[in-house]
């Protein structure tokens, strides 16, 4: 798989680089590489207890996008996925401890344990005040006798990083983290494996199947679940989290495993407020990248109850710009639509015939959505049958309001309806299209000629002729030949769209944005549907 890397063995040292580039000066590295890969605050005060973290690389931004005033004072890196050695550690514990000695944030997995506690055996051999604790916040594998530390780990960077920032002694901020170690809980969810850097992908998880509770390394879930959508995803989660949860509010924190997008982790965040954990939630971290999997498509979700000192170590202001700091979990707050946007509604009216001829236009639009939608892939993002068909059902709902008797008011109406309906560019265009059709049918234009003052006004508004690659290749021959019946309108309107795919310059609409290669050969899917449409009517 193609990855923007130059090479394994330097992907973690150019990455740390990269990193120290955008931080103000405020973090600097140990002069190690490439053994030694610790970055360190520049601003650190030794008269604090320092707190030190890390790991295996590959979970960006933690854990050297966490070094920082309020959250670590050192992160010491491994490769990918790879434990750092005794020797990265301890240097990373001399660099930073003084007197108020240092707490070391582990989670819990054999080589961390191993290779951190070695290294605090060695610290205080030095003298130095070192304490160790280790993360075990996965929930997924409830008869292991030692639980996996994953995402919930942040919770301890944050709230003992407050109180280190604070002044607090080493003894409290480790039996606090102890604390809020024994009650945090988390477990993810993903629909991929993530992709180790010069290795091959593992394809483990079947379509239709999502991986429950697996590891942030790439290890396999607990179990393979049916997928159908981000409800029954978060649903599955709250289930494996429920049981561990008692009384009182906590604090979730959404993590985005790697690549999933901010407008999925949007509805999971809706979907978390709707399922039963949702009342117990008060407060929000994220949803954000936190403790990423590399690319892993998936979510987790930790929890943690809260009192007045948690909330207030949370939400301590910090310099990492990875942290994306703690909300309130509200409610969707709801204001009226402006009046002007609510236009003056015309009183409905019966006419039998406009209403069948409605009603058939749009189950045929509904009829051809994939087809259109597979044509538009090709040239576009490939969703004009949706578009186009979702307007149709909505118009379908909203037959019985509308004035089907009065011919000038119908285009008004439906022209409303498609601007507060129908997305995109197409559904701007067809609302001018209709509106300025009905202004026309006002003014005394025949009902066809109304169509072709409407298609004008689309052309003059939205920049597009004849020749320009778009519906109007087909939609402008069709209505000029439309006084002569449909037929002849279906097949001017068929000859047009056909047009389209030896247009190999497109001078309007998505198709003008890429080469001459990707449209010769396809009808434009707009020019299309408007043939279809016609020779549907045709019959």
């Amino acid at each position: 798989m193609k990855q923007f890397i130059n090479s394994r063995d330097k992907l973690v040292t150019e990455a740390i680089d990269g990193l120290l580039r955008t931080s103000g000066e405020k973090l600097a590295r140990l002069d190690g590489y490439p053994h030694i890969k610790v970055v360190i605050r520049t601003d650190w005060d030794r008269s604090k207890v320092a707190l030190v973290s890390g790991g295996g690389s590959g979970h960006e931004p933690s854990h050297a996008g966490f070094v920082g005033q309020g959250m670590l004072t050192a992160a010491v890196c491994g490769d990918v996925f790879a434990s750092p050695s005794v020797d990265a550690v301890l240097a990373g514990i001399l660099a930073v401890t003084g007197k108020a000695g240092c707490l070391l944030i582990v989670k819990n997995y054999t080589g961390d344990r191993l290779n951190f506690g070695l290294a605090a055996e060695r610290a205080r051999a030095f003298g130095l005040k070192v304490a160790m604790v280790i993360v075990d916040d996965d929930v997924a594998l409830p008869d292991l006798p030692q639980a996996r530390g994953v995402a919930g780990t942040l919770f301890v960077h944050k709230i003992a990083g407050a109180m280190a920032e604070a002044g607090v002694e080493l003894e409290t901020i480790t039996t606090m983290a102890q604390s809020v170690i024994k009650e945090a809980i988390s477990i993810g969810m993903s629909l991929d494996t993530c992709t180790v850097p010069s290795s091959p992908k593992e394809d483990r998880i079947a379509p239709g199947k999502a991986e429950l509770g697996l590891g942030i390394h790439g290890e396999a879930g607990i179990e393979q679940v049916d997928f159908s959508g981000a409800r029954s995803a978060m649903q599955m989660v709250a289930d494996k989290l429920l049981p561990h949860i008692g009384t009182g509010d906590h604090v979730a924190l959404l993590n985005n495993l790697g690549s999933t997008t901010p407008l999925e982790m949007s509805i999971l965040t809706e979907e978390l407020a709707r399922s039963p954990l949702g009342r117990k939630v008060k407060w929000m971290i994220g949803p954000a990248p936190l403790m990423t999997s590399l690319d892993m498509h998936g979510f987790s979700v930790s929890l943690l109850p809260v009192d007045q000192t948690r909330v207030t170590c949370l939400a301590a202001p910090v310099t990492p710009n990875a942290w994306p700091g703690l909300s309130p979990f509200g409610t969707v707050s709801i204001q009226p639509v402006p009046n002007g946007l609510t236009p003056t509604q015309p009183l409905p009216s019966s006419h039998p015939a406009h209403r069948a001829l409605i009603e058939s236009c749009c189950k045929a639009l509904i009829t051809i959505e994939a087809d259109l939608n597979q044509l538009d892939a090709k040239s576009g993002d490939g969703d004009t049958g949706s578009t186009l068909a979702g307007a149709a059902r909505t118009l379908l709902t909203r037959l019985d309001r509308l004035p089907l008797a009065d011919i000038a008011q119908l285009y008004q109406a439906i022209g409303i309806e498609l601007s507060q309906t129908m997305g995109g560019s197409s559904g701007v265009l067809l609302a001018i299209f209709f509106t300025a059709a009905g202004d026309a049918s006002a003014s005394g234009k025949t009902w066809i000629d109304a169509l072709i003052s409407g298609l004008d006004r689309v052309m003059q508004v939205g920049g597009a002729a004849l020749g320009h690659r778009t519906m109007v290749d087909a939609l402008a021959p069709a209505l000029t030949t439309l006084h002569r019946g449909l037929s002849q309108a279906a097949a001017a309107a068929r000859a047009g769209a056909d047009a389209t795919a030896n247009m190999t310059r497109a001078k309007a609409g998505r198709a003008s944005y890429l080469a001459a290669s990707r449209l010769k050969g396809h009808n434009d899917p707009g020019a299309e549907g408007v043939a279809r449409l016609f020779e549907h009517l045709a019959g």
